[in-house]
C-alpha cells in the first residue's frame, strides 16, 4: 500500500489541474482565509456570548464564516448546507434551542483557543456526547481553518475518497466515525509527510481528488460506458474551471496595476500583496512600482503578515500612514474580501482611511447584498467599492487630473 500510495501521491502532486496545484500551493486566496475565518470565527462566539445570533442560519455571522470557506471552492464546496436551519426537522439544533447555541459557542472558543490536539479533541468528544441533533463532523471543516495541522476537513467527497483508497466504509455524518479517520489520516500523513504536508489539506485534497474521480487510480480500461461518460464531463468541467481560474487571476493583476498606477500618479507611496510583486502586466513590473520595503507598522506578527497581503496599500508619502486599502475580488471572494478589510479596519484605522473593494461588474448586485448584511453592518466599517470595467476605463484620467485619494469617490459606490 505504501509504494502504490506513493505513485499515487506523485500522480496528485504532478497534475498540474489536481487541488494539490490550484488550491493548496501557490494560492494567496488560502493563505488569506486563515485569519479571515479565525476573527469571523471569534465573531460567532462575541454574538452568542452576547445574544446576538440569530434563529436562523441565514444573515448570521456563522454564514459569513462559511461563505468564507465555501469561497475556497472546490475542497470546500457545500461546506455550508449541514448548517442550513431547516426548521421542519430541527436541524441543526443551534438555533431556536438556546441551550445548545450556548454550547456550540463555548465549544467554538475552546477550539479556538486550544494549544494541544488533546485538547481539541477531548472538545470534540464532549459537544458529540450532547448530541445535538443536525451538528456533526461538518465542523471540521470549520476547525480546520483553526488548527490545520490537527483537524482535517471533512465532506462526502472526501470520505469517500478515503473509503475507496483504504477500502472502508466510514459513515458521513458520524463524530466518531471522523475521528477514526482523522486517526488514519494523521498516521498516513506522517509516513508521507515529506511528499505531503503538515498541513493536512494536502492529503484532504488527495481523498477529494479520489473521491470525485478526478485522480483514477489505476487504469481506467474497466470503466463501464456511464461512468467513461462521467469521467468525461468531470474532467471538462475541471478544464474549464482552471481556465476560468487563469482569466480572473489575470484580470485581478490587471486591476492590481491600475490601483498602483494612479497611487503613484497621486503622489502616495504604494505597495502591492508580499505575495504579488513578483508579479508584471503589460511590461510593468509590481516590484518597481511598489516600495521596496514594507513601512514598519506596530503590529503583532500574525496581524502584520495579514496586513501585508492586502493587494494594493497606500500610504502617505515618507510615512507609515495608510491611506486607502483595496482588495481586487475574483468572482467567488466576495466575502472574503470584506472580513480582511474589516479584519484591517480593526487594527490599523485612525478614522482617516477608506476600504476600497474592486469587483467584477456581473457581481455588483452581490456585493451590494453583502455589505448590506448585519454582520457587515454591526461592525460600522464603510466599505466602498468599485467595478472593474470603471477603474479600467477611468484609470488614466485619475492620474491625470487628481490631486489626492478623494479622486476614487468619482467612481466609487456605497450602499
Amino acid at each position: 500500500m505504501s509504494e502504490n500510495l506513493f505513485q499515487i501521491i506523485q500522480q496528485y502532486k504532478t497534475d498540474k489541474q489536481s487541488v494539490y496545484n490550484t488550491w493548496f500551493i501557490n494560492n494567496e486566496e488560502r493563505l488569506k482565509a486563515f485569519r479571515s475565518i479565525r476573527r469571523g470565527v471569534m465573531q460567532v462566539i462575541d454574538d452568542i456570548k452576547n445574544k446576538k445570533f440569530p434563529n436562523d442560519f441565514k444573515g448570521s455571522s456563522l454564514e459569513f464564516v462559511l461563505t468564507c470557506i465555501t469561497e475556497q471552492k472546490q475542497v470546500f464546496e457545500g461546506a455550508s448546507h449541514p448548517f442550513y436551519w431547516k426548521p421542519k426537522l430541527r436541524i441543526p439544533d443551534i438555533y431556536e434551542n438556546e441551550t445548545n447555541k450556548q454550547a456550540f459557542g463555548q465549544f467554538l472558543e475552546n477550539c479556538l483557543n486550544a494549544k494541544s490536539e488533546e485538547q481539541i479533541i477531548k472538545e470534540i468528544i464532549r459537544l458529540d456526547s450532547l448530541k445535538i441533533k443536525g451538528l456533526g463532523p461538518a465542523v471540521a471543516s470549520i476547525l480546520y481553518f483553526l488548527h490545520p495541522t490537527i483537524i482535517p476537513p471533512f465532506n462526502t467527497a472526501i470520505i469517500n475518497g478515503f473509503n475507496f483508497l483504504f477500502k472502508d466504509k466510514k459513515k458521513l455524518g458520524s463524530w466518531s466515525e471522523y475521528l477514526k479517520l482523522r486517526e488514519v489520516m494523521i498516521d498516513t500523513n506522517n509516513q508521507h509527510r515529506s511528499e505531503l504536508s503538515s498541513d493536512l489539506g494536502a492529503i484532504a485534497g488527495l481523498l477529494f481528488e479520489i473521491g470525485t474521480q478526478k485522480l483514477i487510480l489505476g487504469s481506467d480500461e474497466y470503466l463501464s460506458e456511464p461512468e467513461r461518460k462521467k469521467l468525461e464531463k468531470l474532467i471538462e468541467k475541471r478544464h474549464k474551471d482552471v481556465q476560468e481560474e487563469k482569466e480572473e487571476e489575470d484580470l485581478h493583476t490587471e486591476m492590481q496595476y491600475h490601483l498602483l498606477k494612479i497611487g503613484n500618479a497621486l503622489g502616495y507611496d504604494v505597495i502591492a500583496a508580499s505575495n504579488d510583486r513578483s508579479r508584471s502586466y503589460g511590461g510593468n513590473s509590481f516590484s518597481f512600482m511598489s516600495l521596496q520595503q514594507f513601512p514598519e507598522i506596530n503590529l503583532d506578527k500574525e496581524t502584520l503578515n495579514t496586513v501585508k497581503l492586502i493587494d494594493v496599500l497606500w500610504f502617505q508619502k515618507g510615512t507609515n500612514n495608510v491611506i486607502a486599502a483595496f482588495e481586487v475580488e475574483k468572482s467567488t471572494s466576495i466575502y472574503s474580501g470584506i472580513l480582511r478589510l474589516t479584519d484591517l479596519s480593526f487594527t490599523i484605522a485612525d478614522g482617516d482611511e477608506v476600504f476600497y473593494l474592486i469587483v467584477p461588474d456581473k457581481r455588483e448586485k452581490d456585493v451590494c447584498m453583502k455589505l448590506c448584511r448585519p454582520a457587515i453592518k454591526q461592525n460600522n466599517v464603510i466599505i466602498k467599492y468599485i467595478l472593474f470595467s470603471e477603474l479600467r476605463s477611468h484609470c488614466d484620467a485619475l492620474c491625470k487630473f487628481g490631486e489626492s485619494h478623494h479622486i476614487m469617490e468619482k467612481i466609487a459606490k456605497t450602499v
